[in-house]
């Protein structure tokens, strides 16, 4: 899937969002990609998990045991890519602020993990996920999502993998652009 099909999805769904928005890493923006409503068609779900899946080098894909993302903005993708991958798919859930297996969700010692998310914009829940699914016993072999939003600013200790990247700029509470700081802001991630 070419970066141009994939920016099609989001438009199609109108999930490719302007204005002034707050987003889950705290920082603003004036766009955002809202995932959820990209992947409420499943069809569609199914065709960026597929791509995504693709993306990924052979040799990970065979290692792979569990899919595991981080709520809410990874369940619906991660679970697309278990079924892309051929692999079970758990979340994790933070109902304390951080993030752990509930449900009866576990891994085995050892068990090989690729932490599926929506969007990756500071890594910070990717992070958190990825450290939960080590002292849950699991070993994270790599880090995959939709879109990076990033723009190379954080790095990982394993392999990441995006179907898209988008280079929206982002700011810091003090830095928000009189224009931006104009517009009423709306707060859309998962994170309070």
């Amino acid at each position: 899937m070419t970066e141009e099909e994939v920016l099609s999805e989001f438009r199609a769904s109108e999930a490719l969002l302007e204005g002034h928005f707050k987003l889950s890493s705290g920082r603003h923006s004036a766009h955002y990609l809202q995932c959820a409503r990209v992947l409420m068609d499943p069809m569609r779900a199914s065709r960026l998990a597929a791509a995504l899946a693709a993306k990924l080098p052979r040799e990970l894909r065979a290692e792979i045991d569990t899919v595991v993302s981080p709520a809410m903005g990874g369940i619906i993708i991660g679970h697309e890519m278990g079924r892309a991958l051929g692999k079970e798919a758990m979340f994790l859930e933070r109902p304390d602020g951080t993030f752990g297996f509930r449900r009866g969700f576990g891994l085995k010692p050892g068990e090989k993990v690729i932490v599926v998310e929506d969007v990756v914009t500071t890594g910070l829940s990717s992070k958190e996920a990825m450290k939960a699914v080590e002292d849950a016993g699991g070993e994270v072999l790599a880090l995959a999502s939709i879109v990076n939003r990033s723009v190379g600013d954080v790095e990982f200790d394993v392999p990441y993998h995006a179907l898209i990247e988008i280079n929206f700029p982002t700011y810091a509470e003090g830095e928000i652009p009189a224009e931006l700081a104009a517009v009423p802001v709306t707060k859309p991630g998962s994170r309070k």
